[in-house]
């Protein structure tokens, strides 16, 4: 993909190949074990249709917000709207390129501020504000499929919108997903994260997936 295309453009194209479900997606009930210091947990989870999802057969609460959260995640990223609806309000200008040949994206409108990399037709760093912080996410793994690209690696860490200095450690994400019933589907995830200088690994399994 060269530069003869514009920054909106050259940014449409790379949402555009992200891995979404379609319409047909008929949801799926799965067993959900999180591993973390505190011990061992599971929970039965479900993805409707609609996208919506529960969690349920789970006691501790703590646990059972963690993974809820993994829920919100997964479908938040599986969810197919339009560049229009998510970007409509948006402009996009070329900013610079790294050293590793992706090029920053600009965003100005109602994403002013926001920052984007976008490299062989992959979002591959996002920097965008959040509540009252900025979030950046620095993909280096990728799943390319023949119906878009899934992160496989990432991580992320949030900073003050003032200082732009780190607020906590960095997390490191990685994902495994498999093909199911036509569907790619997460199936085991690793969260590597900071506390006081040391790391933390939690991890969630997805197993015994069914559909429909």
């Amino acid at each position: 993909m060269t530069l003869t295309l514009t920054a909106e453009e050259l940014f449409k194209s790379a949402y555009e190949n992200r891995y979404t479900w379609d319409k047909n997606f008929p949801g799926y009930t799965c067993d959900i074990t999180l591993t973390n210091p505190q011990g061992s947990y599971t929970a039965k989870g479900e993805i409707k249709a609609s996208l919506q999802f529960e969690v349920s057969g789970i006691e501790d609460e703590t646990a059972k917000k963690a993974i809820t959260s993994q829920l919100w995640e997964i479908t938040i990223h599986r969810v197919n709207h339009s560049f229009e609806k998510s970007h409509g309000e948006n402009t996009f200008t070329f900013g610079e390129k790294d050293e590793n040949g992706a090029i920053e994206i600009l965003v100005g409108g109602a994403g002013e501020g926001n920052q984007y990399k976008v490299n062989n037709n992959v979002v591959s760093f996002v920097y965008r504000k959040i509540g009252n912080s900025i979030v950046a996410i620095n993909t280096f793994g990728v799943l390319n499929t023949d119906e878009g690209y899934l992160s496989e690696g990432y991580d992320s860490i949030y900073l003050d919108p003032e200082s732009k200095q780190p607020k906590g450690g960095k997390t490191v994400f990685q994902d495994t997903f498999e093909k199911i019933n036509g569907y790619y589907i997460l199936t085991h995830r690793t969260i590597t994260s900071e506390e006081n200088g040391q790391p933390t690994v939690t991890e969630y399994k997805f197993t015994n997936i069914v559909f429909g």
